[in-house]
C-alpha cells in the first residue's frame, strides 16, 4: 500500500488528506481529518460535508490512474456529471475524527461509473455512500454530450466483484 500526503486548498480553506491508495484497479482508500468548517453547530460534521468527501475521493481515484476529472480529449473539456447520488448516515463524526473513506467501483458501463463509498473512523461506520457519473465531453455552446469511457481511463478500472 502507498501512502502520500498532500494538501488542498478550496478558497481560502485548507483542507489536508491522505491518500493510502489500493494497487487493485476497483478500489481506493483515503483518509480525511475533519476540520472545524467541516462541522455543524452540534459539533458533528454537516451532513452536506459527505457529498464533497466522497468528490474528493473520486478526483484522488481518477489522479492515482494518471488522470483528472477535468481531461483533455482530443482537443476537449472530458467531464463527470452526475446522475445519481445518495448517502446514508450511520452514525456521528467529529471535529479531528480521521474518516477513512473507501471507494469501490460496483458498475463500469461503457458511458457510466458508479462507485460505492464506505466511511468509517476508527473501524467504526459513519456513512455510506453511492455516485454515479456519466463521462460526457463538455461543449461550451451545445453543453454536455456522454461519450464512451476513454481506453485510457476504462482500461485501468475494472468492476469490483459483486461477493466483496
Amino acid at each position: 500500500m502507498r501512502k502520500e500526503f498532500f494538501v488542498c486548498f478550496v478558497g481560502k480553506i485548507f483542507l489536508p488528506f491522505i491518500f493510502l491508495s489500493c494497487h487493485m484497479p476497483y478500489e481506493f482508500h483515503t483518509q480525511r481529518r475533519i476540520e472545524f468548517c467541516d462541522t455543524d453547530m452540534a459539533g458533528v460534521v454537516h451532513f452536506s460535508r459527505f457529498f464533497i468527501f466522497m468528490e474528493t475521493a473520486e478526483h484522488e481515484f481518477l489522479r492515482s490512474l494518471g488522470t483528472s476529472v477535468a481531461a483533455q480529449l482530443d482537443g476537449m473539456q472530458l467531464g463527470w456529471p452526475r446522475l445519481a447520488v445518495s448517502c446514508e448516515y450511520l452514525s456521528p463524526a467529529k471535529f479531528e475524527d480521521v474518516l477513512d473513506i473507501h471507494l469501490r467501483v460496483t458498475r463500469k458501463g461503457t458511458k457510466s461509473l458508479t462507485y460505492k463509498f464506505e466511511i468509517s473512523t476508527g473501524g467504526r461506520p459513519v456513512a455510506c455512500g453511492q455516485v454515479s457519473a456519466a463521462c460526457c465531453i463538455c461543449h461550451p455552446a451545445k453543453g454536455f454530450q456522454a461519450i464512451p469511457i476513454p481506453s485510457f481511463i476504462m482500461d485501468q478500472i475494472e468492476e469490483a466483484p459483486a461477493a466483496i
